[in-house]
């Protein structure tokens, strides 16, 4: 609805509850002067500054330290597609508008945006500048959420889906394998995941040894082997290097934690699958204003206590309504 009232060359979207490095927008529109008419896009870098509050606080903390701090960066390198972050996202407005904006349809209209810049023969860089924000402190908040998105990259694969020749051409073999793999290979995936983690303990664990080891014979094994080793990898690689460039080695003992929390990934991407059946456009809202602790001293704390989860959530409605009547 903001989109016709823009008036400037430039656009970014921030979610309310986020705080921005100073100087991004500055940062931001130096970068777009410099960078080709094609450079559509900037991607800042979301940082999770509760990690404390929860064990799955701290995952989603190296979940998003992996994401913008490793992989979102590589990608802007590489010139592949990106799906969009949705908050921290500075755009061309003139590009923004012959999109004909957001897609008002899509639960994830960031990453679709993203999908049909890469379309459009637009690139998104990377924006070097930190935007702070919360992370879901509730089980029943973190898991609304990530149905919310997987649902809607389920979406963004559906529509570019309907004629997927057509789409590889426009994007090319490498552009065209990167976004399968980030938009339909992220839902894929994780609807798979402990099929696959199953079968793999089950063999690991059952399948006995050929008596008379052969190369031959034990290539099947050993190339399942290498296949869980290199998934495993991709996992838990790009969060641990992203704690590293933030030298959060703290953080870098949670790790190993990351395949047991992608269960829960997986446990979401199953309700997300039900959801688009049953109530494709339901909007999940996530609740804000629950942090517990912030390592930047930014955002607006909660007094640790034990609290329900009801109690939780109506104090996060009286306290919006308050500033409300503030206003």
């Amino acid at each position: 609805m903001a989109l016709p009232l823009a008036r400037g060359s430039l656009l970014v979207v921030y979610d309310a509850e986020d705080v921005p490095e100073p100087g991004q927008l500055r940062e931001a529109a130096a970068r777009f002067a410099r960078a080709p008419a094609g450079v559509a896009a900037l991607q800042g870098r979301l940082l999770i500054d509760n990690p404390e509050d929860s064990w799955a606080a701290r995952c989603f903390t190296l979940e998003y330290a992996g994401l913008f701090g490793v992989l979102n960066p590589a990608l802007a390198r590489w010139r592949l597609p990106m799906p969009l972050g949705g908050t921290s996202t500075h755009i061309r407005t003139q590009v923004l508008r012959d999109l004909h904006g957001w897609d008002a349809w899509n639960v994830t209209e960031d990453a679709d945006l993203g999908i049909r810049l890469a379309l459009a023969g637009y690139e998104v860089g990377d924006l070097p500048s930190g935007t702070v924000e919360e992370a879901p402190v509730l089980w029943r908040a973190w898991l609304r959420q990530r149905v919310r998105w997987i649902k809607g990259f389920m979406q963004t694969s559906l529509t570019h889906g309907r004629r997927p020749i057509a789409t590889l051409r426009r994007l090319g073999p490498l552009r065209g394998l990167c976004a399968l793999a980030l938009v339909p290979g992220t839902a894929l995936s994780a609807l798979l995941y402990p099929a696959y983690l199953v079968l793999a303990v089950r063999d690991f664990l059952l399948s006995p040894a050929p008596p008379a080891p052969t190369f031959w014979a034990n290539l099947p094994t050993g190339l399942a082997i290498t296949l869980f080793g290199a998934g495993l990898a991709v996992l838990t690689l790009p969060a641990a290097l992203g704690c590293a460039r933030r030298g959060w080695r703290d953080l870098a003992w949670f790790v190993p934690a990351l395949p047991v929390y992608f269960c829960m990934v997986s446990a979401a991407a199953w309700l997300a699958l039900i959801e688009l059946v049953r109530a494709p456009n339901r909007w999940n809202k996530t609740e804000h204003g629950l942090a517990r602790s912030s390592r930047s001293g930014t955002l607006r704390i909660r007094p640790a206590r034990a609290t329900s989860d009801r109690a939780l959530r109506d104090g996060g409605c009286r306290r919006r309504s308050d500033a409300a009547r503030a206003l």
